[in-house]
């Protein structure tokens, strides 16, 4: 089968390899030029075997370096929604309601089948047109607005009837805006979301990935081009097990604690103005959205009750800052006529596992037929119900 290449009419020659050689380098080098020039990674992003060959995955893909994951972390946005679940045909009797948030949206410590969009989806809510509620969860583990708004500008693109978006105070910070991988490695995809919302960040802010020409070549992408195969890959697992989140046993979130006012970069109460929370990334996703109706919901936390709860509602917060924040919301809400759902402490404190966002699968089913009730409430008579007054 081989012997042409083994044992040739005529022996191999120098001057034959080195051709051979120039020819292979030649067309190693025009590869690397014309993916550099190209930059097809959105492109080649929007492939995928998820909703075709494999089921969709219910929520963007992250890994903690666990190998059962069966799934890596991308930063790629049009990889990430092509494995999603959402980039299926929208179903005839469907309403779709996307579910933004950080790692208590996204599930962290619970099986697909337990997160909150699945457990709403699963309450099988009917409107008076007919229409199933369908809730996606488009959250990824990272508290940032600019994450968050990253991801609803790409999710647009998928027909949602309605945005609900959940909040808490960590991802006002603005330093928290561009400080994950996922922010930093999309420079081009931020810097036109600051352009067109004025958005108060820095579109040069030495944070972000700058990438060279060489680093767009085939070589220098290799690593994403690598990612985006091991994805497809995984999917066999992901389609014969249903894991893309090993959960682990929980570290019990702390409940005393030392008299600490800290909160980000302020160390002892003061006055928190308008300037210190990232309110005009909530303006900018209503302006995003347009006629979509958007729900922002601030979403329940742990609140302590042992040693200097008088000064820490948990490790996040203190009470002079989450105070404030809540205040400020508020008024807010009330000067733009946000649709706003406060419920920070609708949750009793053995909802909570890790850390004072993340719930107990049991917890997350109580608190999606909250959110249920509050989506059919406002579809039918046009306010957020009682949990919200």
């Amino acid at each position: 089968m081989w012997n042409w290449l083994i044992k040739p009419q005529k022996p191999y020659t120098w001057g034959f390899i080195i051709r051979v050689l120039i020819k292979a380098s030649a067309l190693f080098i025009i590869a690397n030029l014309s993916f550099a020039f190209l930059q097809p990674m959105d492109i080649l992003g929007r492939l995928s075997l998820y909703n075709i060959v494999f089921t969709g995955r219910e929520r963007f893909p992250y890994n903690q370096d666990i190998a059962e994951d069966y799934t890596v972390t991308l930063d790629n946005i049009p990889a990430m929604f092509a494995t999603h679940e959402i980039n299926r045909p929208k179903a005839d009797d469907e309403y779709r309601v996307l579910l933004v948030g950080d790692s208590a949206t996204w599930g962290f410590l619970l099986p697909p089948t337990q997160t909150l969009a699945q457990q709403l989806t699963d309450r099988h809510y009917l409107l008076a047109d007919g229409r199933r509620v369908v809730a996606y969860t488009i959250a990824h583990p990272v508290m940032s607005l600019t994450k968050d708004l990253l991801l609803l500008d790409e999710a647009l693109n998928h027909q949602p009837d309605m945005v609900v978006w959940l909040v808490t105070m960590q991802s006002f910070s603005h330093e928290r805006q561009l400080s994950a991988p996922i922010t930093q490695r999309n420079p081009a995809r931020i810097r036109r979301l600051i352009a067109d919302y004025n958005l108060p960040l820095n579109p040069d802010d030495p944070r972000f990935i700058r990438l060279n020409f060489g680093d767009n070549t085939l070589i220098g992408q290799r690593r994403i081009l690598a990612d985006w195969m091991r994805i497809q890959f995984y999917g066999v697992m992901w389609q014969f097990t249903g894991i893309d989140h090993v959960v682990m046993n929980a570290i019990s979130r702390r409940n005393d604690f030392d008299a600490d006012f800290s909160w980000e970069n302020f160390d002892a109460p003061q006055s928190l103005s308008a300037d210190d929370l990232a309110f005009d990334l909530i303006r900018a996703g209503h302006q995003m959205v347009g006629d979509i109706p958007l729900i922002i919901v601030n979403e329940p936390m742990f609140i302590a009750d042992g040693r200097n709860s008088h000064v820490r509602y948990n490790t996040f917060y203190p009470r002079w800052a989450y105070n404030q924040y809540r205040e400020q919301f508020a008024q807010f809400a009330d000067e733009y006529t946000w649709r706003y759902c406060d419920l920070w402490d609708a949750m009793p404190p053995d909802s909570f596992t890790d850390s004072p966002v993340h719930m107990t699968a049991d917890a997350t089913g109580r608190f999606s037929q909250i959110l249920g009730e509050m989506i059919t409430d406002y579809l039918d008579f046009g306010y957020l119900g009682r949990d919200c007054d």
